[in-house]
């Protein structure tokens, strides 16, 4: 873990807050939405250098962990995004959006260190980041026509549009990159993909500091609108958690298999959605800003449910999971 992942949570919020200011000059103001949707791509690249997807293959030697994990990710929790949505943000429209594209995307990258953290199957979870990553593609434009629709109509126009832009380039240039150094793997994986696997986090706290200086004035006056998210943001948490321990004891997975399981249904992909929110609904910033305030509740719950997990494993032997 190095240090801009430790700190994270601390760089968007200040990200955030100097997105603010800078906000309130003019020039800035003017000028700062040309950076973002080049950052979040440079982020977005990054992101998908660091997902090898010749180890595809190894997630399907555990297909009930495999199975479980797609079932609950790609079916159960679009249906509890959508449905915490209706009962808490259907008299906030944009914020709802916002909502269920957080939702319906699990993580792809640093949820691994939450796993760790908690003494997880690590090549477990690892395995199956290309397949989370593959079905986001494939089915989030399916779930913006689905749930975001009947909230507003989004053409399909739109939808196809923003994906392509935001994730099958990126995604492509990133595994074209690995096929033309796969000669060069030395360069590959111990200066390219570790050099973008930390400015991940610089680019998207400056795409996020130019989206907020680009609408600041008109964020600050619905900022208050945003304590409306933090009730069905905990509650999405706080039910993929317990479902995972009821699920995982069902399954009679072994503790570090729950761990996974825990983990890959509770933490969300908040860039991926963000880079769509920014094209495909480019004067509705409600949306990306609910992008935004997700992670910064997310991660701090990412830490209490590692320790959490530890907690349960000190109290209940390993064995007693298997």
């Amino acid at each position: 873990m190095n240090v801009f992942e430790k700190f994270q949570t601390v760089i968007i919020l200040s990200a955030v807050g100097i997105g603010l200011l800078l906000g309130q000059v003019v020039f800035f103001e003017t000028y700062a939405e040309s950076f973002i949707v080049p950052f979040l791509l440079l982020m977005l690249y990054g992101l998908f250098l660091n997902i090898p997807l010749q180890h595809l293959k190894d997630a399907f030697e555990n297909r009930k962990f495999l199975n479980t994990s797609i079932f609950i990710n790609f079916i159960w929790t679009p249906l509890v995004a959508w449905g915490l949505g209706a009962i808490f943000l259907s008299e906030h429209p944009a914020l709802w959006i916002g909502f269920i594209m957080l939702m319906v995307t699990p993580c792809i990258d640093w949820y691994l260190m939450f796993t760790s953290i908690a003494k997880g199957n690590i090549p477990l979870s690892t395995s199956v980041l290309p397949i989370n990553l593959i079905l986001q593609v494939v089915l989030l434009p399916v779930y913006l026509f689905i749930f975001a629709g009947t909230i507003q109509s989004i053409p399909l126009s739109t939808i196809g549009e923003s994906i392509l832009l935001v994730l099958v380039i990126p995604f492509a240039l990133a595994h074209l990159t690995r096929y033309s150094l796969r000669k060069k793997k030395a360069f590959l994986n111990k200066k390219l993909v570790p050099f973008f696997a930390t400015a991940q986090i610089i680019f998207l706290a400056i795409a996020i500091m130019a989206m907020f200086a680009s609408q600041g004035n008109y964020l600050i006056n619905n900022l208050e609108a945003i304590s409306v998210l933090v009730i069905p943001v905990l509650l999405f948490f706080v039910v993929n958690f317990v479902l995972a321990q009821t699920v995982g004891k069902a399954m009679k997975f072994s503790y570090e298999d729950t761990v996974s399981l825990s983990l890959t249904i509770i933490a969300r992909n908040s860039p991926v959605s963000l880079a769509i929110a920014v094209i495909a609904f480019p004067d509705q910033p409600l949306i990306a800003l609910a992008l935004v305030i997700g992670p910064l509740i997310e991660l701090p719950v990412l830490a209490i449910v590692s320790q959490a997990l530890l907690t349960l494993r000190k109290n209940k032997p390993v064995n007693n999971f298997k």
